[in-house]
């Protein structure tokens, strides 16, 4: 997975088989249908390519992925329905397309989809996922990383609204909406809270959120530290991967994220290098931070469903800027 760019032809020569990526969630073994099918389609689409090797890399609740000969991605959409199938990966790859315009980070690139199977094909972006950094390496390229992230957000919430025709739907849910699941989540996993933090956390989900006013963007909408890609030795953000969720929501929603998982100073250097014309800053980092604060109960709960240490790890750590005692 290390390298300095992602390549924008077809692959000719494959490369040795790298271990599996720590995406999500563990995905079952591969059957031999599975790699049968993977084999076809790949091969029909890639003139003159062969695979050689196919391991599995995680899974969510719209998608299997899979890597192919330790280059590329290939994914499969979990949609039932064939004709939403279809249209769900079409529209994806249309949306990627979109990005990779914009992006002053890399983005998956599809090589060719075949929409009908649910299935698209990218080159693997070089990088780890941040999350897989030890904390004390987060901590010494978190503020580099957030600047870059910042500018991203700067140009994803620049997108015009007659771009994103057919590509991006809207997920703008109400604070009292999201604090309401807040205090299921935290009915889930209060135990997991350690008993200094709890005071705060139960203050926070008592008190009557704020419905502020502000203009909705497109975004990522799951800017976590898991899908922010990075060179090991450097810490240079090398790529953004997962835009299943894409959307028009609160820009205010992935700067939250950033502040759950980079901490205030992540959250600063991201704000320092965004620049927006009809969101002021105060109110943004001030609906960040309601959305860190919900967002961290929900990837604990995720981590104790899941058996998932480092998402367990990353939110108790979160708590004390979040909650402090």
């Amino acid at each position: 997975m290390k390298g300095t760019e992602q390549a924008q032809t077809q692959p000719t020569n494959p490369s040795p088989v790298s271990p599996p990526c720590p995406y999500d969630l563990n995905v079952p073994d591969l059957s031999r249908e599975r790699v049968a099918e993977i084999r076809s389609l790949v091969e029909a689409n890639l003139d003159g390519y062969r695979v050689h090797s196919a391991a599995a890399l995680g899974q969510g609740q719209d998608n299997m992925a899979y890597e192919v000969n330790g280059e590329l991605v290939v994914r499969f959409s979990r949609e039932p329905d064939p004709a939403r199938r279809a249209q769900r990966v079409d529209r994806e790859a249309r949306l990627l397309a979109l990005v990779a315009e914009i992006s002053p980070l890399p983005v998956p690139k599809p090589l060719f989809t075949a929409a009908e199977r649910g299935f698209l094909a990218y080159l693997k972006l070089p990088g780890v996922p941040l999350l897989d950094l030890a904390r004390p390496q987060r901590l010494v390229h978190g503020k580099v990383i957030a600047a870059a992230l910042g500018e991203l957000l700067t140009a994803l919430h620049g997108v015009r609204a007659d771009r994103l025709t057919d590509l991006a739907g809207t997920d703008d849910d109400p604070p009292a909406q999201w604090l309401s699941e807040a205090v299921e989540t935290y009915a889930m996993v209060a135990g997991e809270v350690p008993a200094l933090h709890r005071p705060s956390v139960e203050a926070f989900l008592d008190t009557r959120p704020r419905a502020d006013s502000y203009a909705p963007a497109f975004s990522h909408n799951d800017l976590g530290i898991e899908h922010v890609l990075v060179d090991p030795v450097s810490g240079r953000a090398t790529g953004i991967i997962d835009w299943s969720d894409a959307a028009i929501i609160d820009p205010a929603y992935d700067f939250g994220l950033l502040y759950r998982d980079l901490g205030p100073t992540g959250l600063d250097a991201a704000l320092r290098t965004y620049r927006s014309d009809v969101n002021p800053l105060p109110a943004l980092a001030e609906r960040a931070a309601f959305y860190a604060r919900c967002s961290v109960l929900e990837d604990l709960a995720y981590g104790v469903e899941k058996g998932e240490e480092k998402y367990i790890e990353n939110g108790l750590t979160a708590l004390g800027w979040l909650f402090p005692a």
